[in-house]
């Protein structure tokens, strides 16, 4: 028998995304937590935006649209992103596709990117 999960109950997962995680930081690290984020944050952008939830290859997606204009906050590599509810939560982390070095005072831009729900299998 095939495992099916609704398109709903994916997107539930993905608006949540959509609706609390307003603000992304740039991280010399990965991170899990919020407490981490001052340790590790490089700058910030918020008022982010998303496209979806809509379908993907296998399964649901939410576009993080592209970010322009982020504030560098402190010099060093950046080598992740995080998407935050900016308060209190770290919603998603994911590595950068190449690492960057950042200058304090200095903007930040990120192409768009995916998050992706895969639909269950057997």
């Amino acid at each position: 028998m095939a495992a099916f999960v609704s398109d709903s109950s994916l997107d539930a997962s993905l608006n949540y995304i959509k609706t609390n995680g307003n603000t992304v930081y740039i991280l010399s690290q990965a991170v899990s937590l919020w407490s981490q984020i001052a340790t590790y944050a490089l700058g910030n952008k918020s008022g982010v935006s998303y496209t979806g939830p809509a379908d993907a290859t296998s399964g649901r997606k939410v576009t993080l649209n592209a970010i322009t204009g982020g504030n560098v906050t402190a010099t060093g590599t950046a080598t992740h992103f995080a998407i935050t509810d900016g308060t209190s939560e770290v919603i998603a982390c994911q590595a950068l596709n190449a690492s960057q070095a950042v200058t304090n005072g200095n903007t930040f831009s990120l192409t768009a990117c995916e998050i992706n729900i895969t639909d269950p299998t057997v």
